[in-house]
């Protein structure tokens, strides 16, 4: 898992193999409604360009958007399960809000 400020880690070559060991989740902050969105992928920097570029139907009317915290997972199941904990909202999504809140104020 790693937090606001921690550089996307780089991939040590393209091989599929490589590729497809590390899952994301990710959460954009819209710097144009401060509204925030919270995705999945397996491709962190393409999936950043597409939302940046609005090619992402749902954050295409937010631009521009700012990745404000993202955690990674060798399972998929594991980052889907925690995607759908963080859309669902209530008390997990409130307590990473303020953590990442937190630190952008720091």
């Amino acid at each position: 898992m790693v937090g606001p400020g921690s550089p996307i880690p780089q991939r040590r070559d393209d091989s599929p193999q490589y590729n497809d060991l590390v899952y994301y989740i990710y959460i954009l902050k819209s710097e144009r409604d401060n509204n925030i969105y919270t995705g999945f992928t397996k491709n962190l920097k393409l999936r950043l360009k597409e939302h940046l570029a609005g090619r992402v139907k749902s954050t295409s009317l937010r631009k521009p958007m700012k990745l404000i915290y993202y955690e990674a997972y060798l399972s998929e199941s594991d980052a889907r399960r925690r995607e759908r904990y963080l859309k669902a909202g209530g008390k997990a999504k409130l307590n990473l809000k303020e953590q990442i809140n937190f630190s952008l104020n720091t």
